[in-house]
């Protein structure tokens, strides 16, 4: 359990307060009590520190007001708070070993320290790195590359020639290298596009629960550096995401599609085929990206929440929308004739 004082330490920040005040765990403002930490993260909040009973907490030294417990001060209270969560790492950690019930190839080659669970199948070919770990149940295809210190969870398939980075956390049941929806019509159906590509997923790269990365036709489908993904995601063939994006829930992309660096997409944005999209764009939630953008900013599109009685009316007036514009015109038009001919 850290102190006061070993918190301080790590996160190299000026306190007042008992340095050997124990801290043991974090928590949120509203919830937090005698020995736990917590932050303020937005200056509106410094208003509960007054009647808090938290024993400390992280905060900017001019939103202190009347609370008088004890403080870390910090510029930027959000990221030290993320840097102090690992100081609290309440999470199972890796065996180091390979469990008696793994299936793994005789070609495969394996770093040190790995971990290896209960399930886990490895194929030919397959490259584990330094400090990997692969989850209960994973299925690791042929030649796949998984770099050093990166952690696979449970039932996660990597299907053949997938390639993962260092330090990448890929969470349960995502599925990346399925073949890509590419099927070429037919007098009597669907001729079937073999997809030859692979994925190529580069650093330090969190993929959520749930996902679904499609590979390539002919080109990889490429995640680039430090890309953060969330649950539920789907990225299909030879679709690119830029280094350091970050992507909600429910998004999906069609194939083709190039998302820059530094981008932000909110939850249950789509994105059409083959379209380009700037670095540094911020797409709003639910946003329908229909062609390409090539100027950094916010965008947003879809309709925000109203009572039902006004969104039935306005999607009525929605389907009369053209006839309300020739009318409109039609008025112009009337109105600068008799403006002509009055002068």
């Amino acid at each position: 359990m850290p102190t006061l004082g070993d918190i301080a330490q790590a996160l190299d920040l000026p306190f007042r307060g008992n340095p050997e005040a124990l801290l043991s765990r974090l928590a949120s403002l509203d919830s937090a009590g005698e020995g736990d930490l917590s932050f303020v993260a937005q200056k509106k909040f410094s208003k509960q520190l007054a009647s808090s009973s938290v024993t400390a907490v992280i905060c900017p030294q001019d939103w202190v007001g009347d609370y008088t417990g004890a403080v870390l001060f910090s510029a930027q209270p959000y990221i030290d708070f993320a840097r102090a969560t690992r100081l609290f790492d309440n999470r199972p950690q890796p065996s180091r070993r390979v469990h008696e019930t793994a299936v793994i190839a005789t070609t495969v080659q394996l770093g040190t320290n790995v971990t290896i669970d209960a399930g886990a199948v490895l194929e030919d070919g397959v490259v584990l790195g330094d400090n990997a770990w692969i989850g209960p149940n994973v299925w690791v295809g042929s030649d796949v590359k998984i770099g050093d210190a990166t952690e696979i969870r449970a039932g996660v398939r990597l299907y053949h020639g997938v390639t993962l980075g260092h330090g990448c956390l890929i969470h349960a049941n995502t599925v990346i290298g399925s073949d890509g929806f590419g099927f070429a019509p037919t007098s009597v159906g669907w001729e079937k596009i073999l997809q030859l590509g692979a994925v190529t997923i580069g650093d330090r790269v969190e993929i959520g629960a749930g996902c679904a990365i499609d590979r390539g036709a002919l080109d990889s489908t490429v995640i680039e550096d430090d890309v953060i993904v969330d649950n539920l995601v789907h990225i299909a063939h030879g679709v690119t995401i830029g280094a350091r994006s970050a992507i909600a829930g429910q998004v999906g992309f069609a194939g083709g599609a190039k998302l820059g660096e530094r981008c932000t997409v909110g939850g249950q944005a789509g994105f059409a085929g083959h379209l380009e999209i700037a670095n540094d764009v911020h797409i709003g939630g639910q946003g329908r990206v229909s062609r390409s953008v090539t100027e950094p900013g916010h965008y947003a599109s879809g309709t925000g929440l109203m009572p039902t009685r006004d969104w039935a009316r306005n999607a009525a007036r929605y389907e009369k929308l053209n006839e309300m514009a020739k009318r409109i015109e039609a008025l112009e038009r009337a109105l600068a004739e008799k403006a002509k001919c009055n002068s």
